[in-house]
């Protein structure tokens, strides 16, 4: 029987491969062979989770032919990965990947490190800040007066509490958009909503149209939903959208869905203006496609002159071709996990017909805490808390970053809760591995695109600030310094040291 759980082409693992931007060498190093160029490669790639653990790799020839080098060369980078550990294989099954003993799986996505790894590693890979208090224990103290009559019901709410629902769509009303209760969906934080979506519109084999770069997250659960993404290039810096792509790839590729983030982009933290966005709405509509809009961003304006455009569903009021995805977890807390929907009422009907077969609900628990937050006034105050601790972390951030990497390059975005660097010629790939060993854990540049793109950059979160962003700045300033120094950045066990 097979060991292998998963397939990568040959096309797709050759494509992975030479997005990796090759590093000048320092004086006296010499280049390595081919082969072993090739086994670290691939080494990156799981160790990175790019390339899963158990995915049978492309036969010698196949990846030969097309990475235009010699079998031979390829056959010596596998038995290098079977003799590290990375490669197992078996005649008549192929080969697969594989982690040597002892070291640690890779993860696909972005996920937090576990509690007892915060003493020995800054963590930089998850975009998250600690709940605002008080205003999480006065939540769910609220929240915990109002449950007694819901406790004698059956506690089963598919659409969501209909007192959020009418808050919400009260909230969308408020801000010009007139909203029905109908509209709202309540879900489990917005992947679940995006999860819903995508199931809904887009079996497998679908294309959706994605901003390239875009939300790591979202990217893996399309892939693993059986979506064909559809990359659309964003402008450099804080550009935003390029409406000509945008308007080409909806013509040409014709996807069921495009998926984004217009308000403080996820990673890149532009914002999209109002022309941009009542542009995109038009060619959308005009392709038959439907528009995802991720607005989990949208209230973390960092900058107190920063004018907000209108939100992109007030160009599409009915919801028929605007779907906006809104949650409790940037804004407030992600341990608060509470998402929603608004789109067309016969939209939400569907989604949440078809929510019973994967999510029979939210629980009603924290329903009735962001309620009751946004009800007392709390939730705009609780949001303020955000905003201050974030343009705090993000000024301390960008401050050591300058002093301590100067060859990096960024512009510095008005909201949200990301930065996204250019590394100086240096591999985000080899940067996320050598700050294992340094002690900070930084997600790549290749996790927010497809198939290998933006290979030299990295994404830095608002997270830390003060003298943790200072450490954070000089644990990344000697991973760098491993990385061009051509100092390995294998599979070593990280370092330990106490923030």
């Amino acid at each position: 029987m097979a060991q292998w759980t998963s397939m990568v082409g040959a096309a797709q693992l050759a494509r992975q491969l030479q997005g990796q931007q090759a590093r000048p060498l320092p004086p006296g190093v010499r280049k390595p062979p081919a082969y072993r160029a090739l086994a670290d490669g691939v080494r990156l790639l799981v160790l990175e989770g790019r390339v899963p653990v158990a995915a049978r790799l492309p036969a010698e020839r196949e990846l030969a032919l097309a990475l235009s080098v010699s079998r031979t060369t390829v056959a010596a980078a596998y038995e290098a990965l079977r003799a590290e550990g990375f490669l197992e294989s078996r005649r008549g099954a192929g080969s697969w990947t594989a982690v040597p003993a002892g070291n640690p799986l890779p993860a696909r996505g972005l996920e937090p490190l576990p509690p007892e790894s915060l003493g020995s590693m800054i963590d930089l890979g998850c975009a998250s800040l600690p709940a605002p208090e008080p205003w999480l224990t006065r939540a769910v103290q609220g929240a915990l007066e109002e449950l007694p009559p819901y406790a004698h019901t059956h506690g089963d709410y598919p659409a969501g509490l209909p007192a959020l629902r009418q808050m919400i769509a009260d909230r969308y009303t408020g801000h010009g958009i007139p909203t029905m209760p109908e509209q709202i969906m309540v879900t489990t934080g917005a992947m679940g909503a995006i999860d819903a979506i995508c199931h809904l519109f887009a079996g497998r084999g679908e294309r959706i149209a994605v901003e390239s770069p875009s939300y790591a997250n979202i990217l893996q659960l399309m892939r693993e939903a059986g979506a064909r993404l559809v990359p659309v290039a964003m402008e450099e810096g804080l550009g935003g959208w390029d409406m000509n792509r945008w308007r080409q790839v909806l013509r040409d590729a014709a996807p069921r869905l495009a998926y984004v983030v217009a308000d403080f982009h996820n990673p890149t933290g532009a914002l999209a203006d109002e022309q941009r966005r009542r542009a995109l709405v038009e060619a959308a509509r005009s392709a038959g496609t439907v528009l995802v809009v991720d607005e989990t961003m949208h209230e973390l304006h960092l900058d107190p002159d920063v004018s907000m455009p209108r939100r992109v569903c007030a160009f599409d009021p009915a919801g028929s071709t605007v779907l906006t995805v809104g949650s409790a977890s940037k804004a407030f807390w992600a341990g608060m996990r509470i998402g929603w929907v608004r789109a067309a009422p016969d939209v939400i009907r569907s989604l949440v017909a078809a929510r019973a077969y994967a999510d029979m609900g939210t629980p009603v628990l924290e329903q009735l805490a962001i309620n009751w937050l946004m009800r007392s006034g709390g939730w705009e105050e609780a949001v303020e808390v955000r905003r201050e601790q974030a343009r705090e972390n993000r000024d301390d951030l960008v401050r050591a970053l300058r002093r301590e990497l100067p060859a990096w390059e960024f512009e510095v975005p008005r909201g949200g809760l990301t930065l996204w660097v250019r590394t100086g010629g240096l591999s985000g790939s080899r940067l996320a591995v050598a700050g294992e060993r340094a002690g900070v854990r930084v997600p790549s540049g290749p996790r927010f695109g497809v198939d290998g793109a933006f290979e030299g950059y990295v994404r830095l979160p608002f997270t830390v600030g003060g003298p943790v962003a200072d450490e954070a700045a000089a644990r990344l300033a000697a991973a760098a310094e491993m990385v061009g120094s051509g100092a390995s950045t294998g599979a070593e066990a990280p370092r330990t040291f106490v923030a």
